[in-house]
């Protein structure tokens, strides 16, 4: 009989922490619900901001001469009618650079006019 009261005093001795483990575990559980359905309430205040690259903008000139990094991107103007472009001259072409027409020399690359775009 001793043996048994001291086998039950062990028992609950151990059974108490282990019992109040468990109900603190459901009320951080219960409480992070709680939580959640706050957050979801709230309104969101963070501010973002949008940064943008700014190109440097090529200055064009008569005379300067377009590297071959810069020829790579223009567009070749094809229909320069359609652009009221005259007809280039023997060995220049039409190119269109972000809102300039050029005309340049296709062996040099050299500038001999330009023309801003509407």
């Amino acid at each position: 009989m001793k043996k048994f009261i001291v086998a039950l005093v062990a028992a609950t001795v151990l059974a108490g922490p282990i019992a109040t483990a468990a109900q603190a575990q459901d009320w951080r559980n219960d409480r992070s619900r709680q939580v959640e359905r706050h957050v979801d309430k709230r309104v969101d205040k963070r501010v973002h901001v949008d940064k943008k690259v700014v190109i440097h903008k090529q200055r064009w000139s008569k005379g300067h001469r377009a590297t071959a990094a810069e020829r790579r991107r223009m567009a070749d103007v094809r229909d320069y009618r359609r652009y009221r472009l005259s007809a280039p001259p023997r060995g220049y072409k039409w190119v269109k650079v972000d809102n300039d027409y050029l005309m340049i020399g296709i062996a040099t690359g050299v500038i001999s006019s330009i023309i801003a775009a509407r």
